[in-house]
């Protein structure tokens, strides 16, 4: 078949997507312990592997996959899930298969582009995975840890004044605010009927999230003498958490990362700025400085 260098060079950058996409899902699936996940996987690598020879026949070549895209994803999904992995790595291809659309010349390459759209992204959607399940229990753990964790740090940081005490009492009242919070998961997951939850586990996310969140926050209060700078670095951690946090909520559950890390943001600054003079306030009212 007779094509231009520069489509022959598309073609066999797409080619080398679709096979590298193909042996990722082949690598999930094997790792994949869920059967009906398992067959979703495996049938989106045959889906790639199809596209793979179409392009082949235009191409004329076989090319190698690229390596270091397989290692990658394949550590994500070991790391943080198969669904991150997943959406991550179609999320990256989206270049690509937007580019099938501009050879319309190609009937074959725009049914590959459709496949890509709609029939992909249904099988994807069909992958069922525990930890996406829980999710609002992490939310709740985490999202509670901050508003209300950054706001008492920052009020103890003034009340206070000493970083030792400040993180021995954090640590106190954090972990008493975990094992709360916990119960009142298991509780309300439990009189909710679980809505496909277990009541224990939903209590188990939310109280791991809740722990993880307070022990980085009071992290700088342990290794900083100076208050105002141990404070400023809590704040630093709590924003890297609420990032990091919302960019996998936002690939994973195909949402707004913008709209989640700036509500979470404002929300949890705001109630640490409000603990921090009312910290002050107490401090001069009572006249105590310890």
């Amino acid at each position: 078949m007779n094509i231009d260098q520069q489509t022959y060079d598309a073609l066999l950058r797409f080619q080398r997507n679709e096979i590298t996409e193909s042996i990722v899902y082949t690598k999930l699936a094997a790792i994949e312990k869920d059967p009906d996940n398992k067959n979703v996987l495996l049938r989106i690598s045959a889906d790639e592997k199809g596209h793979y020879g179409i392009l082949k026949k235009y191409t004329g070549r076989d090319v190698a996959p690229y390596k270091w895209r397989v290692l990658k994803y394949y550590l994500l999904a070991r790391i943080l899930g198969i669904t991150f992995a997943i959406k991550l790595m179609e999320g990256s291809e989206e270049g690509a298969k937007n580019g099938y659309a501009a050879y319309k010349d190609y009937p074959d390459l725009l049914q590959i582009a459709k496949d890509e759209d709609e029939h992909e992204d249904k099988l994807i959607a069909l992958i069922n995975e525990e930890r996406l399940e829980y999710m609002g229990s992490v939310v709740l753990g985490l999202n509670d840890a901050l508003v209300e964790f950054t706001g008492a740090l920052a009020g103890f940081t003034l009340a206070l004044s000493d970083s030792k005490l400040i993180a021995l009492t954090g640590s106190i009242t954090g972990i008493a605010a975990a094992l709360s919070m916990a119960s009142s998961e298991y509780l309300s997951t439990k009189s909710e009927g679980g809505e496909g939850k277990h009541p224990v586990k939903a209590s188990v996310y939310t109280g791991i999230a809740y722990i993880f969140t307070v022990v980085a926050l009071v992290a700088p209060f342990i290794f900083i003498s100076n208050v105002l700078a141990a404070l400023g670095l809590m704040l630093l951690s709590a924003l890297l958490i609420i990032a990091l946090f919302n960019y996998y909520y936002s690939v994973a559950r195909s949402e707004s990362f913008r709209k989640r890390f700036t509500e979470m943001a404002v929300l949890s600054f705001s109630v640490a700025a409000l603990s921090f003079l009312i910290g002050y306030a107490l401090k001069e009212f009572t006249g105590i400085d310890v």
